[in-house]
């Protein structure tokens, strides 16, 4: 049978090979051109998400108050990872839905208390009656069932404005007055001490109980800073009253003319005999006053002790212990707002002598031992 098809030359079969080769090429250039274009948008948006997610930390001013609660739950803040002090290295983890697992920190806490309450050595700088002073210093949130110990330079603003908000003074904390959260006329903040012995029993017994510790000596230089350089104009009393009181008992170069300096602070706290000062001062003097003489920790079973430390995860977990924490939230805390300062407690006793030091420590040991502090070696030998 002869073939009807008309003979394909080989010049013309290699002309559509080429053409289809050509328009294969293309359609490859293209679509490498459109993933090119793809990464560099993918690329773009990363670049932008990683910018607003990681700014600058220096931006968040240490002034600044990082506890902004309200009365209504503010889920799906995790908290940021922080870098603490060996000793003071939180354990508590966190699920993937956020709930705390209980961890063994706190309970660690609590079991050296009891230890150290029950050395006899330790015996004049762990026990404390629990006094008026004592039962002042504990403030009631009888909705929820709360007592709270304020200890004085370890952010305890803040949880007094957590209560006034929990016990329905105010309905957020944006809402509170600055003037009005140490005016316990106005914030409906009631001390323990406006109870009955019977009523002061039973809560003793039955709330949930709290408060915050810090590093013993930061805490005194934070007291210091806040009362006698920076000093609010509303309390004129530290820099015109108490430091001449100070100046005048505790500084040795008395060419000197300068304000009071810490060295003058340091000596009139390490002073065996520095309480006829402290009833001339009055209630001031709960800026610097022992954890043990504001809270009496071995007289008085607390549920849980914070750390400034380690506020990051301690924040939540009490909120979570006290039950509160679908009424109230607790913001990621920036870095370094509560980490330990060596460097700055080095350069605020720089000069002080180790004997003063020695006495300072002394008068503070208790509140070492009692909450895991470690002995500032560095400044004793």
């Amino acid at each position: 049978m002869k073939n009807t098809h008309p003979p394909v030359s080989a010049l013309a079969l290699t002309g559509k090979i080429t053409e289809w080769l050509t328009f294969d090429n293309m359609h490859h250039q293209w679509l490498l051109l459109a993933a090119c274009f793809w990464v560099i948008f993918m690329f773009m948006v990363a670049s932008k998400f990683i910018t607003l997610t990681f700014r600058d930390p220096d931006a968040y001013s240490a002034k600044q108050e990082f506890l902004f609660l309200t009365a209504m739950p503010d889920p799906g803040k995790l908290q940021g990872e922080q870098q603490f002090p060996e000793e003071l290295k939180p354990t508590g983890k966190v699920l993937s839905d956020g709930q705390l697992v209980q961890p063994l920190v706190y309970m660690e806490r609590l079991e050296l208390i009891r230890n150290v309450c029950r050395d006899e050595a330790l015996k004049n700088l762990s026990h404390t009656a629990v006094s008026k002073f004592v039962l002042d210093r504990i403030f009631v949130c009888d909705k929820h069932k709360i007592l709270f110990c304020q200890t004085p330079k370890v952010g305890n603003t803040q949880w007094k404005k957590v209560l006034i908000v929990l016990n329905g003074a105010f309905p957020s904390i944006e809402d509170i007055p600055e003037n009005v959260v140490h005016d316990h006329e106005k914030n409906g903040l009631p001390r323990l001490s406006a109870f009955s012995d019977a009523e002061i029993q039973k809560r003793l017994k039955t709330y949930f109980k709290f408060f915050i510790v810090r590093d013993p000596f930061e805490r005194l230089i934070s007291a210091f800073k806040d009362k006698f350089v920076h000093n609010p104009r509303f309390e004129p009393w530290y820099r015109h009253e108490i430091a001449p009181g100070i100046i005048r008992k505790y500084r040795r170069n008395r060419t000197e003319t300068r304000g009071i300096q810490f060295e003058d602070f340091v000596r009139y706290l390490g002073d065996p005999n520095h309480r006829w000062l402290d009833l001339q001062f009055g209630d001031h003097i709960i800026h610097w006053v022992t954890y043990v003489e504001l809270c009496a920790p071995c007289e008085i079973s607390y549920s849980v002790i914070g750390h400034h430390e380690t506020l990051e995860d301690d924040a939540p977990y009490i909120l979570k212990e006290a039950g509160i924490d679908h009424l109230v939230s607790y913001p990621t805390i920036p870095p370094g707002i509560t980490v330990y300062n060596k460097t700055k407690v080095e350069h605020y006793f720089l000069g002080i002598s180790k004997r003063d030091i020695r006495r300072l420590y002394a008068r503070f040991e208790g509140d070492f031992k009692l909450f895991g502090y470690q002995k500032p070696e560095f400044l004793l030998n």
